[in-house]
Order: C-alpha cells, then sequence, then structure tokens
C-alpha cells in the first residue's frame, strides 16, 4: 500500500472501472471498423478504427473519453456503405 500512496503522490491515479470499460469497447468498435474498411477498401472507416483504437491512451478524463469515442462512432456511421 505504500508503493499506491508515493504513485499518488507523484500524480499517478489508477483508472475507474467505467474508463477501463469504455478504452475496451471503443477499441473493439475501432478494431471492428478496421477490419471492415481494409475489406471493404473504405479508406475514411479504416482511418477511423485506427484512432478508436489509439485514442483512450492519449485521453485520461472518462467523459472526455466517452464523448471523443461517440463523435468517432458518429463519424463511423456518416461513412458507412
Amino acid at each position: 500500500m505504500d508503493e499506491l500512496k508515493t504513485l499518488e503522490s507523484l500524480g499517478l491515479t489508477l483508472p475507474s472501472p467505467a474508463y477501463i470499460f469504455g478504452a475496451i469497447l471503443f477499441s473493439l468498435i475501432g478494431w471492428v471498423a478496421y477490419r471492415h474498411g481494409k475489406k471493404s477498401s473504405l479508406t475514411p472507416c479504416k482511418w477511423l478504427g485506427i484512432t478508436l483504437m489509439l485514442y483512450p491512451y492519449a485521453i485520461t478524463d472518462t467523459r472526455l473519453l466517452y464523448g471523443v469515442g461517440v463523435a468517432l462512432c458518429f463519424g463511423l456511421y456518416w461513412y458507412r456503405k
């Protein structure tokens, strides 16, 4: 437990379960979108899929994670065929 307090004093905290669930959910959606875009030769879907898989690494706020994820999923819906 002392190590956890040391990490918290450095500003490092563990993500919430909601954040972990959202990161896994949007990464899986991104993987499916990438596979679909690659198979169907839809470049926007492929790049949106890559973005969905990688953006949780850059965002630390849970609300922002869900907001950006929903926006990217809307982009996938827009470019579907």
